[in-house]
């Protein structure tokens, strides 16, 4: 606490709310069943800017377009209620979002210490102090579901860390919350019609046919999920055993090699499938030396057009996928079979993930993510999308919080080229990746 203490200080918080009252008190958003999945899981970004782009911002020109946003993400704004409990969001219904205008947070804080490539510098753990610990409950009805958080640097520069409740939506969802709150900025008119199309209805709620195949097409538990103990209103997972960050960059020219390596010269792989596959058997490398190695793996894929991606905030893009590795030893199969397995052998699971949901009436609690070890894709994620001033970030990143103890693992894109991988796995298996990436391929 003391270490935090001395890079983090002047933290200050606030609300900002619609810049107009949203409607009547009984105005409400009905999750989705892929909504409620996720509800365990929290979507963690960081931006950082230089002090050339950020100077003589204050911290009024950067909440005034919130104002703007949140009349346009009006549900953002609300709190959980549940459909059998009261205003404190208690009972044991299925959650909705009261749309109640309550407000998103804002953290203000300084790093007096560091300058921002000393703090790019340091161990990837501490990057979690430029992003507000967030978690919903145990007071649910009360709790905010996203909170951004501006840090000043000794140098000038600024970071940019939003906290955004999975249920909210995926991290395309949360990426283009943020782009749409700089084009405000910049005096960009944004139509109100434009961003309606934000909140889809769900396909399985308001569908009243009984016929309907989505509803009879499950016979037995997704592989891709894992039940856990009730929550209650308090939405947080327990890990059995202790988690730790790690990134990994690799360079456009460290790619190239690798996509040779595993393909020779067959390009028509996809990146993000090669990086799954190289991590998959390095991890059954390191766990098989002291526990089994993960002959099932998740993959998880935002199914965004053109369109979608601007528009859309919720998880009804994500598709939830396995990958099992049948009569072969991951440690040992070549690097090229898990890619096949892993591009053309997936088994999409989130029909039958978002039929238990709705059987459950939406109140039963799972984790995806580090349920089984899972990748992400973000590599079409418009990250750096994020301008301000004309200017993209030097640097910016996405993560999960929440995760299972099987582990996450992102994929994204990198600013000069190449891609950034971002893991969330037992520190045990951290150090033993690390080595093998470092000894077999020269990536750090």
């Amino acid at each position: 606490m003391d270490h935090v203490e001395k890079l983090i200080s002047d933290v200050k918080l606030s609300s900002v709310v619609p810049g107009r009252i949203t409607g009547d008190d009984k105005l409400q958003h009905e999750f989705t069943n892929m909504d409620l999945i996720m509800k365990l899981h929290y979507i963690k970004a960081l931006y950082f800017f230089k002090n050339e782009v950020v100077e003589g911002l204050h911290i009024h020109d950067l909440k005034l377009p919130m104002f703007n946003l949140l009349e346009l993400y009006y549900p953002i704004s609300g709190r959980i209620r549940r459909n059998d409990g009261g205003d404190g969001g208690g009972g044991g219904g299925r959650p909705f979002m009261k749309c109640n205008d309550s407000g998103v947070r804002v953290v203000e804080a300084k790093c007096k210490n560091k300058t921002i490539d000393e703090w790019l510098a340091m161990n990837d753990s501490d990057h979690d102090e430029l992003v507000y610990d967030q978690l919903l409950g145990p007071d649910l009805g009360f709790s905010p579901l996203v909170f951004i958080q501006f840090t000043w640097f000794k140098c000038g520069g600024m970071s940019i860390g939003l906290s955004w409740a999975h249920i909210l939506g995926d991290s395309f969802s949360a990426s283009n919350f943020l782009n749409i709150w700089a084009k405000i900025m910049v005096g960009q008119q944004i139509s109100p019609q434009f961003l309606q199309k934000s909140t889809k209805t769900n396909k399985l709620i308001n569908n009243n046919n009984n016929n309907n195949p989505i509803l009879s097409t499950t016979r037995k538990f997704p592989f891709s999920l894992k039940r856990v103990d009730p929550v209650g209103d308090h939405w947080k997972i327990t890990n059995n055993i202790k988690m730790q960050s790690h990134s990994l960059h690799i360079t456009q020219k460290q790619l190239n090699q690798l996509l040779s390596k595993v393909c020779g010269t067959y390009y028509k792989v996809k990146p993000f499938d090669v990086i799954c596959a190289t991590l998959w058997k390095m991890l059954a490398k390191v766990r098989g030396e002291y526990s089994s190695e993960p002959a099932i793996v998740t993959i998880i894929r935002g199914d965004h057009d053109n369109e979608t991606t601007e528009v859309v905030s919720s998880n009804n893009q994500v598709t939830i996928s396995t990958v099992e590795a049948n009569d072969v030893k991951v440690s040992d199969v070549d690097t090229s079979k898990l890619t096949e397995l892993i591009g053309e052998k997936t088994v999409d699971e989130t029909r039958i993930v978002e039929e238990l949901m709705e059987k459950e009436n939406g109140v039963s609690d799972f984790i995806v993510y580090g349920a089984n070890l899972t990748f992400v894709n973000l590599e079409e994620a418009m990250i750096y999308d994020l301008e301000l001033r004309g200017k993209k970030p030097i640097f910016a990143s996405y993560n999960i919080s929440g995760v299972g103890d099987e582990g996450v693992i992102l994929v994204l894109p990198r600013l000069e080229g190449g891609r950034i991988v971002n893991l969330v796995l037992p520190q045990k298996q951290i150090e033993g990746l690390k080595n093998k990436m470092r000894v077999e391929l020269g990536i750090f």
